[in-house]
């Protein structure tokens, strides 16, 4: 295997995650844990784990506060993962699987950046992506804000550069950093849950039709195609001109957590290392998108099944069907409202 990837990864807020398993959970009382389990996480790394598994190198991109000096040695992600070690502590992420119930998660805030610790972070994923000859750039997770101005990091630099080298850039964020970066038309691919695109363009997403009208407001301001991720509904991938469903059949679900970056990860594992030229292009963006959304959601299908954060295996993969131009009145199992 060539020592080069095609997938670079950048993690702006890793967490360290702490997940609990609980047998049953007592509200208001005392609980003892069956379990407990400790990983680096945050969603570039786990895109960056997840290609692991089939190989794929995705060094991946975290600053990483230097208290903890030993994280990537102790969390088994020493070779994986390019650090740049900046003052303070690594923020903690609080899972809570309960048997046969919810999963619970209490995330603390990203940490506060320096200019000069952000300006770091932007050298080092434009020295990856070249030096690996990466075609497709994941920027994925919380977004940490500027310890001077109290504002959020900047992504325009990383944008522009990677735009002059021909990069493809996933965008997978939430919150305020979405609501501005949904509408700059500055990633290829963005990931959002129905709750998350919803609140983007101000509408109620109640069935398949409202999903494609969603998305395709934000491939009007330049995004090229948008993953929903759709819960129980599955997926739907949308271009400017094609829209597809993909969906598997109904799983035991242990812990969501970490779903939606397996899913891009699954998406990654089908397109990353192809290439389309105009002629051969039959979706208009340089990629096969129906190929990457079945991956997507068996590789999310699967990590749904499994009780950590990160996928830590593609056994027992199901089966997942595709569609093309789904139905558009067909109704969402679990609506986003607002």
């Amino acid at each position: 295997m060539s020592s080069k990837s095609p997938v670079v990864t950048l993690t702006p807020a890793p967490t360290l995650d702490r997940t609990y398993f609980v047998h049953d959970l007592i509200e208001g009382g005392v609980n003892r844990a069956d379990g407990v389990a400790e990983e680096l996480a945050g969603k570039g790394i786990n895109v960056t784990k997840g290609l692991n598994l089939v190989g794929m190198k995705a060094p991946g991109v975290v600053p990483i506060g230097d208290s903890d000096p030993g994280v990537l040695n102790r969390t088994g992600h020493a070779n994986s993962l390019l650090p740049i070690w900046v003052d303070g502590t690594l923020r903690v992420s609080t899972t809570m699987v309960i048997k046969d119930g919810p999963t619970t998660k209490v995330n603390e805030a990203p940490r506060a950046l320096s200019g000069e610790d952000w300006q770091a972070v932007i050298d080092l994923t434009i020295k990856t992506v070249i030096e690996n000859e990466a075609k497709w750039l994941v920027m994925a997770g919380a977004l940490p804000t500027n310890k001077s101005t109290g504002e959020y990091v900047d992504l325009q630099p990383i944008f522009d550069k990677m735009k002059t080298l021909g990069v493809r850039v996933v965008l997978d964020t939430s919150g305020e950093p979405l609501q501005y970066w949904a509408h700059k038309g500055a990633a290829t691919v963005m990931k959002p849950n129905a709750e998350e695109l919803a609140s983007a363009v101000g509408k109620s997403l109640v069935t398949q039709g409202d999903v494609i009208d969603a998305a395709r407001e934000l491939i009007k301001g330049g995004v090229e195609c948008v993953l929903a991720s759709l819960g129980s509904d599955g997926m739907i991938a949308v271009t400017a001109h094609n829209s597809w469903h993909a969906k598997t059949p109904p799983i035991k679900v242990i812990n969501t957590v970490g779903a939606g970056d397996s899913t891009i990860a699954g998406f990654l594992s089908a397109v990353a290392e192809t290439t389309t030229v105009s002629s051969e292009d039959n979706y208009q963006v340089g990629f096969d998108v129906p190929a990457g959304l079945k991956m997507a959601v068996q590789w999310g299908a699967v990590k749904v099944q499994q009780p950590t954060s990160g996928l830590q295996n593609l056994d027992g993969m199901p089966e997942a069907t595709v569609i093309e131009n789904p139905p558009r009145e067909a109704k969402l199992k679990e609506p986003a409202l607002i």
